[in-house]
């Protein structure tokens, strides 16, 4: 139901010694961070009218389910973004939240139009190494690629392990992802939207989740002549190094 795990704040230090020295002791810095498994799901109801009357039955409760599990895939990747856990308890902190202090850059005090510049400083706020993805709006891809036309690059391209084209940032993947917001508020602008370079795996964000997403049909109502499906997923999401996890907001569409 719950991982508690330790979140790297700071490595450790490490010195030059000589001979005969006298070694100092230094060790990481940790927050204890409790991370719990929230619901999500619904329930999708299929009238046992339509179902029977239907050309193909199997057709309409296969298609109800689908939508149903849509939702949840969409409230998912909404909630990833822009999650509050402390605003609402039911739900995980989404990457707005989680990353804090000196791993949140600002464009600009009113907002910013982006700059190769500002996209090189975020992605060397991941440390140590670089990042495994840079999340950005469709908006904000397309201001970068005109960037790098008028620098005389072009964004690096590849094929994924799913075989689908896939965009790349000085070696950096670039998800393109249409639950980040571009109406966000900096200063007197709100029209602004945020990059987030991430890590993945104990160094950084990592998913959490028990059992997967999972359909379990309840049966039949009882005051209405319809039969129920489940749909639920228990899931959450971690950050395990502070240093793992980047944001530039702040971002204009100029």
């Amino acid at each position: 139901t719950a991982l508690t795990y330790n979140r790297e704040n700071a490595p450790p230090a490490v010195d030059w010694f000589a001979g005969g020295d006298t070694w100092t002791e230094s060790t990481p810095t940790f927050t204890q961070v409790t991370a719990t498994l929230k619901i999500l799901g619904g329930d999708a109801d299929v009238d046992n009218f339509l179902q029977q009357t239907y050309a193909d039955p199997n057709d309409l409760e296969a298609e109800v389910i689908a939508l149903k599990a849509k939702a949840v895939a969409y409230e998912f990747s909404q909630t990833f973004y822009d999650g509050d856990a402390s605003g609402n308890p039911k739900q995980f902190s989404g990457l707005v939240n989680l990353a804090a202090g000196g791993q949140v850059l600002t464009a600009g005090a009113n907002g910013a139009a982006l700059t190769l510049d500002m996209l090189d400083q975020l992605i060397d706020q991941v440390k140590p190494g670089r990042p495994d993805a840079l999340f950005m709006a469709k908006r904000t891809r397309r201001k970068l690629s005109s960037l790098r036309r008028s620098s005389g690059n072009l964004l690096e391209t590849d094929v994924d392990q799913f075989g689908r084209r896939a965009l790349y940032y000085d070696g950096v993947p670039i998800l393109v992802d249409d639950f980040i917001p571009t109406d966000e508020t900096q200063g007197t602008a709100d029209d602004c939207s945020s990059i987030y370079a991430a890590r993945f795996g104990r160094q950084g964000i990592m998913g959490l989740q028990n059992g997967g997403v999972q359909v379990e049909r309840v049966g039949e109502l009882e005051t209405r002549d319809a039969t129920r499906t489940r749909i639920k997923w228990y899931v959450g999401l971690g950050l395990f190094g502070t240093l793992g996890l980047a944001r530039l907001r702040g971002v204009t569409g100029a």
